[in-house]
């Protein structure tokens, strides 16, 4: 791959297919290659060549499609064209290794530094892993994402195996076909049969696992027996020995912090596997127990949800309403009773009935917890609440600011958010939560779904449940971008035109889906309806997940139809949808009214009939309910895909219309230049670089200046962009540019500071370039110690390699050969006059140069009538009476000193590229070192000014043509993009290898 792309040996091959790539009408047969950062392809038939890359970044739409000609095959759209792949030997294994890769690129243009930490992406290492195994490893990576989403698992849970057995489940009397899940920390199962039963059993309460005896009707059966007496039994495994040994392992590892009840026990049965005898205490770095920091209980948290606070006063209400509610706990406990109660619950569609039916409000904060995963998390982390609180105590950032002005606009409208407590327990929440997750801080609507947790759950439980919503169950929500809701709005839009497509035109005529959608998921209904009828898609919510939001959306906007169809205009909808929402009741909540404050704000004189929400939600699986978990999805990844891709667009334009009027580029120039500089700032972070994707981007810097890139990379889009391509002596001219740009010396440099630099190649006239030029070869352009006839042979050595490949080249190295006499001449002359001006600066000793032959490098192409090696022979001459005609002259400290101080005088500022930075005295002339060289001297007075320089160059007719030509960016650009996501390691870059790079 590294042949045939010219890809570097860090980017790292996936696996690759034999199939078909759609060229116009012609099918070529070939081979694609996935890349980690790369989608590739390449054929050769019958002497015809077809290569192409696509960076994944650059992916917009990837999707299986049925054709007329091909049944099945695979589209991959990019923002300017498309590309099509038939033929696969396996479509559907090529299909999913696609969406992985490009779901990786769409998380690293999200979040670059959470995508370099993520330790299960591969890494990009100089050893080009082995094919299968980087595939593995990705096939691993997708494997544990489904059991985590599967199980609502913590992010750091690594799937063991799985393997296919039965379970016998008490409740239903009888064994259930399905599959059983080992990881580090839980063992799982799921049955064959949709919403049969699941189970999760965390290692932390297992306390016995043993091998019963083998029967006919239950052959290789496994018990597992939990802390509180539960017993599940497995069978049919078809290696019960291997099994049972990996779920030894993992119990040893089981720190002893999550044991309640002490060591696990051992049955002394032989036909136990022995768990362990004495586990060992982890310890941490310094050798102490590795047991979570545990804080005084004088921490000011609320120790049970606020709505039991205030509602212990309230007299007993024994309408029917209470008895309801009684029943419903009644109904629970029955449940807990023959399914068992907590984490290793057996979850069955009765579960799911009795959530439909409303979660009582005594048991609702408990079982939040444990739909979501959230009783894991905070049992396996003790302590680590209070430690964020008191981390966060006093601290003042932006984060902290946005909460301050949101905390009394929560719930106003509830009694428990109406006093010191409860304002005091959300500010407690949301900075923890601040300061655990700094990538999002805090988000507008967090403080809206933390405050009814609260209601129902202890601070630290409202915590963890938060956690759970913003990392696992509502992803990439609450971030500066809401890219999550934006996701999923698209995904409603989605469903909305395949569920009801003649709302779906009518409604996207008024623009009023997007609108009302976003509103909806952020806050889960809790800001647009009755908190009473809201709360109870939260307790579906917790139990089904994003699916269940869907469903009632779709609901609505059913349930509305008709009215929706006959608006004209998007207010009169959002009018409907509103007053709906409004009027859904929950007839049966126990709580003291709460006014819903929508509704007094958009109530008319007669109020539309009231909606149950029990309806609502049994109308909502009744229509929708065959929505899948799976099919979200992957519904989700394309709309990612095309929100990623916006925003991206959306801050390219935030980036030109910042620098356009600084620029004398074209929209579209720097649109595509940007393109260019992100992309090459993404690669670099990926390859690895000389430092990390944290230094090189800085989310609070605005756009322009977010994305730097080093000099590695500057070299490479300056050799493929520049118009001063000097051969082999580009890369140098490249590193001098470089240096003059990063104005602040941190090795970086930014987009508008790249703009600037190729601002004064393209666009300016012959001064200015030349005064560029010039600049070039100046301290701090020009690195190192130098005097001023070695900065002038360097200078001339630029312009003879520049007309290299000209057209004109023999007329402009006899022009070159005439202004480099002339100056030198000029020099001379000017030295004698110098005392009479400044005091003379002394010389510095140097080490005496190589024979100028030998440093000029020879042309890049051969000319059979000998004029090329005419007009190089005329430089040459030139150059070398620079050294000819300095006599030696000795130095002293003092005269070091003075040379040292006329040269700071003759810096040039390097914070900007405009042409009065260059002033007209300002003259060639070196920085003396502290450190001698041994050898001869050059002559310290010896000086040429840019007056001087220009003067000379205009006597010269080719060079005057030569720097007022205009240079064609769109040219080098439209190259560029043919391949623009691939990186070569190239030592040298001549014209020759430069378009061979880019084409």
């Amino acid at each position: 791959m590294r042949k045939l792309f010219g890809m570097p040996g860090e980017e790292k091959l996936v696996n690759y297919y034999s199939c078909s790539y759609w060229k116009g009408r012609v099918p070529r047969q070939g081979w694609v290659y996935l890349s980690v950062n790369h989608l590739c392809f390449y054929s050769f038939l019958l002497g015809k060549e077809v290569t192409l890359v696509v960076q994944w970044t650059e992916v917009t739409r990837l999707e299986k499609n049925a054709t007329l000609v091909f049944p099945e095959s695979v589209r991959v759209s990019t923002r300017h064209t498309e590309h099509y792949f038939s033929m696969f030997l396996n479509i559907n294994d090529t299909f999913k290794l696609m969406e992985q890769l490009a779901t990786i690129a769409m998380r690293q243009l999200l979040d670059n530094e959470g995508f370099s930490a993520d330790r299960t992406l591969p890494k990009a290492c100089k050893t080009l892993k082995n094919v299968s195994a980087l595939k593995r490893d990705l096939d691993a990576r997708a494997k544990n994402e489904r059991y985590r989403a599967l199980f609502r698992l913590t992010p750091d849970e690594r799937l063991d195996g799985h393997t296919d057995c039965t379970l016998w489940t008490p409740f239903a009397k009888m064994h259930i076909v399905g599959q059983l899940f080992v990881s580090n920390n839980y063992i799982c199962f799921c049955s064959r049969e949709e919403d049969l039963c699941q189970l999760i059993i965390p290692l932390r309460e297992v306390s016995i696992v043993e091998k019963a005896d083998s029967s006919s009707v239950l052959p290789c059966p496994v018990s597992i027996s939990t802390k509180n007496k539960m017993t599940f039994l497995f069978a049919n495994l078809k290696d019960r020995d291997f099994l049972v040994q990996r779920i030894s392992d993992f119990l040893q590892r089981t720190p002893d912090k999550l044991w309640s009840d002490g060591h696990p026990l051992v049955s002394p049965s032989p036909s136990t596997t022995p768990l362990s005898s004495s586990l060992p205490t982890p310890t941490g770095a310094g050798g102490e127990p590795s047991q979570g920091r545990h804080y005084s209980p004088s921490l000011p948290t609320a120790t049970q949800g606020l709505l039991r606070i205030y509602q212990k006063d309230d007299p007993e209400d024994h309408g029917p309403k209470a008895t309801k509610e009684k029943m419903k706990e009644e109904s629970w406990n029955i449940h807990f009773f023959e399914f068992g109660r907590g984490v290793c619950m057996y979850r069955t569609s009765k579960t799911r009935e009795l959530v439909l039916n409303g979660i009582p409000e005594s048991l609702r904060g408990e079982l939040w917890l444990l739909f979501s995963g959230a009783q894991n998390e905070m049992a396996t982390h003790p302590g680590y609440y209070a430690e964020l609180v008191e981390q966060a105590m006093g601290r003042c950032t932006l984060a902290t600011e946005e909460i301050e002005r949101d905390l009394h606009r929560s719930m106003p409208e509830h009694h428990a958010f109406q006093n010191e407590m409860g304002i005091a327990a959300l500010r407690r929440v949301l900075t923890a939560y601040a300061c655990r997750n700094p990538g999002i801080g805090y988000c507008q609507a967090m403080n809206i779904v933390t405050s009814v947790l609260l209601l129902y759950c202890t601070e630290e439980e409202a915590f963890w449940l938060l956690v759970a919503l913003c990392e696992r169950m509502l992803p990439d929500y609450y971030n500066t971008r809401v890219v999550g809701a934006l996701v999923d709005q698209g995904v409603f839009e989605e469903l909305t035109r395949e569920c009801l497509p003649l709302l779906y035109e009518h409604m996207q005529e008024l623009g009023v889906i997007s609108t009302i959608s976003l509103s909806w998921f952020l806050t889960l209904f809790l800001s647009v309806m009755p908190f009473d009828s809201a709360v109870l898609l939260v307790d579906c919510f917790f139990y089904e997940g994003i699916k269940v939001i869907f469903q009632v959306a779709l609901a609505v906007l059913h349930a509305n139809m008709d009215t929706l169809l006959d608006c004209t205009d998007e207010g009169e909808a959002m009018t409907i949808l509103g007053r709906y929402l409004d009027n859904v009741v929950n007839k049966q909540t126990v709580s003291p009214p709460i006014p819903h404050l929508h509704a007094l704000l958009t109530s008319g004189d007669e109020p539309p009939p009231e909606i149950d929400v029990f309806q609502l939600i049994k109308s909502s699986y009744d229509k929708f309910g065959s929505l899948r978990a799976d099919v979200i999805e992957q519904m989700r990844f394309k709309q990612r895909l095309k929100v990623i891709q916006s925003l991206e667009d959306t801050a390219k334009r935030s980036v030109v219309r910042a620098i356009m009027t600084d620029s004398a580029f074209s929209i579209e120039e720097l649109e595509e230049l940007y393109v260019l500089f992100k992309a090459k700032h993404i690669m670099s972070c990926y390859w690895g670089a000389s430092c990390t994707a944290a230094e090189r981007h800085d989310p609070s810097l605005p756009y322009l200046e977010q994305y730097r890139i080093d000099l590695e990379q500057f070299c490479q889009l300056f050799g493929a962009l520049g118009t001063w391509l000097c051969g082999t002596h580009t890369v140098t001219l490249a590193a001098r540019h470089f240096r003059l740009l990063d104005s602040n010396k941190d090795g970086l440099i930014n987009f508008k500071e790249f703009v600037t630099g190729l601002s004064g190649m393209y666009h300016g006239d012959m001064t200015e370039k030349l005064k560029l030029l010039y600049k070039l070869h100046l301290p701090p352009g020009k690195q190192g110690k130098t005097t001023p006839q070695e900065q002038f042979i360097e200078l001339c050595k630029t312009l003879y390699n520049m007309f290299s490949e000209d057209p004109l080249e023999q007329e402009l190295y006899h022009a070159i050969a005439t202004v480099a006499s002339l100056l030198l001449r000029i020099g001379e002359v000017g030295k004698k006059f110098t005392n009479n001006c400044a005091k003379k600066p002394t010389d510095t000793t140097y080490t005496q140069a190589p024979t100028l032959s030998a440093e000029l490098p020879q042309p890049e192409k051969e000319e059979s009538n000998g004029e090329s090696s005419s007009g190089q022979s005329l430089v040459c001459k030139a150059l070398a009476e620079a050294q000819l005609e300095t006599p030696p002259q000795q130095t002293s400290d003092e005269e070091v000193k003075d040379d040292t101080s006329v040269s700071s005088y003759s810096m040039v500022s390097t914070g900007s590229l405009q042409c009065e930075d260059i002033a007209d005295d300002t003259v060639l002339i070196g920085c003396a070192g502290d450190q001698q060289r041994r050898g001869s001297t050059l002559d310290g007075d010896w000086s040429i000014t840019f007056e001087q320089v220009l003067a000379s160059m205009l006597t010269e007719p080719p060079l005057v043509d030569y720097f007022e030509k205009k240079g064609d960016i769109q040219a080098r650009m439209a190259t560029c993009k043919m391949q623009r996501g691939v990186e070569r390691q190239v030592s040298s870059s001549s014209d020759h290898e430069l378009a061979q790079l880019s084409t």
